[in-house]
């Protein structure tokens, strides 16, 4: 299929002007295609063994664990207190390996991801920092079902879920397509607008998240406020990122600086509105939360050093 054809602006581009050092954009899409592992879950009616897959229920930790706790505001009633972090996930590592293309997770063992949902922090402020957590238990025999903290709010207690997996291309949304450097020459020039880049990703087995509820490890993000790289390492750096002032007070060579590192970032684990029967978890107004993480943390097993951001429509 020709799809310089079916995509190129008009009638007078062609592919020589467009592609100016002579990649195609099958080569470039292929370049930026990345492999991302997809959630799909379904509720037990009896406890999963220790060291399953799953979403909520009771975590699988070791003795000494210490629930996580962050202070933050109520989102319904502006109060604010010190609450227990919501057990969302648990993945052993060896249900993924095989889809793991670029061996980035560990092979073996457990990550654990927790988030505030009282409060649910958007990740904007440094004041944010400790409202989500992963935690990487390489030894599963250790482990043990562990009670849910007695004050945990009710909307944070999830259903035990059993989970199951599956690999599927994963490519750039389109805002983020022609800001990559492989694109510069070639991707916004290429296709028309939005529709026809997630026509192209559809045709490629990359369908947009339009309902708002993928859960996924790695890949690239489904977008629903634009990219996050770059407010993620802005935040690392102690900038605020809520308004438009926090940008302003950046130098020029730091923003230069901040979109270099900012493509260190990798997303970790993505989660939409969890659904089952007589319980529903929605991040904001049909959202997603994101655990961002940089890729040399991410490979040193530094999972302390995650950043969370809520994005919603």
């Amino acid at each position: 299929m020709n799809f310089f054809k079916k995509f190129l602006k008009k009638e007078s581009d062609t592919p020589e002007e467009v592609l100016k050092e002579n990649r195609t954009l099958e080569e470039v899409i292929s370049e930026l295609s990345k492999q991302e592992i997809r959630l799909s879950y379904s509720k037990t009616e009896e406890a999963l063994p220790v060291g399953s897959s799953k979403l909520g229920g009771q975590p699988d930790l070791p003795a000494e664990f210490l629930w996580p706790k962050f202070e933050g505001k109520d989102y319904r009633d502006d109060s604010v207190k010190l609450r227990p972090l919501a057990f969302l996930a648990q993945i052993n590592l060896k249900d993924v390996a095989t889809y793991d293309q670029e061996g980035l997770l560990p092979k073996t063992g457990l990550l654990s991801f927790f988030y505030e949902v009282t409060s649910m922090p958007w990740g904007f402020d440094v004041a944010d920092r400790g409202c989500a957590k992963v935690y990487y238990f390489p030894d599963t025999t250790t482990l043990r079902s562990t009670p849910l903290p007695k004050e945990l709010e009710e909307e944070g207690i999830l259903p035990e879920c059993a989970v199951s997996f599956s690999a599927h291309i994963s490519l750039p949304a389109y805002e983020s397509f022609a800001e990559l450097d492989v694109t510069k020459q070639l991707g916004d020039e290429v296709f028309e607008d939005w529709d026809a880049y997630d026509e192209y990703c559809g045709e490629l087995g990359c369908e947009p998240d339009e309902m708002g509820d993928r859960a996924k490890l790695l890949g690239y993000p489904d977008l629903i406020q634009g990219p996050m790289e770059e407010e993620c390492e802005m935040i690392a750096r102690g900038h605020y990122t809520g308004d438009s002032e926090g940008y302003a007070k950046v130098s020029e060579e730091e923003k230069e600086d901040i979109k270099r590192k900012a493509k260190d970032w990798r997303l970790l684990f993505q989660m939409g509105t969890v659904s089952t029967e007589g319980y529903e978890l929605m991040f904001g107004d049909c959202g997603h939360i994101y655990f961002w993480i940089r890729k040399e943390d991410l490979l040193a097993r530094r999972f302390d050093r995650i950043w969370l951001i809520l994005q919603c429509g």
